[in-house]
């Protein structure tokens, strides 16, 4: 899962919310130099990771791209999969999609002081882009996809993948949704453990 899915899944809680967003770019030996929310949103983050890297629907989305995308599969599907959670937004929110951005983005600049270096410079570009809204279409997806593949030195052209989504976006789109049902589910479960 991709930045929105991973803001989205943290509820409430602005700690866990920022752990959870901020977890790519945090190693293990520096997990216990934040507050203990922000641990939690870390560790959720991590096994959202593993449970969505093992997962059988996940890995049905990730074999359409194998062929042609090779090893870069997983990341492509993160980003599709934030393309349907924020283009179905209304099926899992009450609050629109544009206001709930703003206000993560309210959260996270409040919290500026404790992001690892490599987002606090990211951090601007995404809410300048409104990346979040932006992933709603699949020209926000193509875009979002063409910086990644830009910052790999193997630049992998993962932009191309959005004509694959095209040409298979029901097949996708099924996927995803049987997929965050159960992942919906795992984390209620861990929200009642201490993660």
């Amino acid at each position: 899962m991709n930045y929105l899915a991973h803001l989205f899944l943290s509820g409430a809680d602005e700690e866990i919310m920022i752990g959870n967003f901020i977890a790519d770019s945090v190693r293990g030996s520096e997990l216990a130099s934040f507050p203990p929310g922000v641990q939690k949103g870390i560790t959720l983050h991590r096994q959202i990771d593993s449970y969505t890297d093992r997962h059988p629907v996940v890995t049905e989305s990730k074999n359409r791209l194998r062929p042609e995308f090779g090893k870069w599969p997983p990341v492509i599907v993160d980003v599709f999969y934030d393309h349907f959670l924020a283009a179905g937004w209304n099926k899992y929110s009450d609050e629109p999609l544009k206001g709930y951005s703003k206000r993560v983005y309210k959260i996270l600049k409040q919290h500026k002081a404790i992001l690892p270096e490599r987002v606090r410079g990211f951090l601007p570009y995404m809410i300048y882009g409104n990346w979040l809204v932006g992933y709603s279409k699949l020209s926000g997806i193509e875009q979002t996809l063409r910086g990644m593949s830009n910052r790999s030195r193997f630049n992998p052209q993962m932009h191309r993948a959005v004509s694959v989504l095209r040409a298979q976006y029901d097949g996708f789109q099924d996927e995803f949704e049987r997929f965050f049902v159960d992942l919906r589910k795992l984390v209620e479960t861990k929200s009642h453990e201490d993660v």
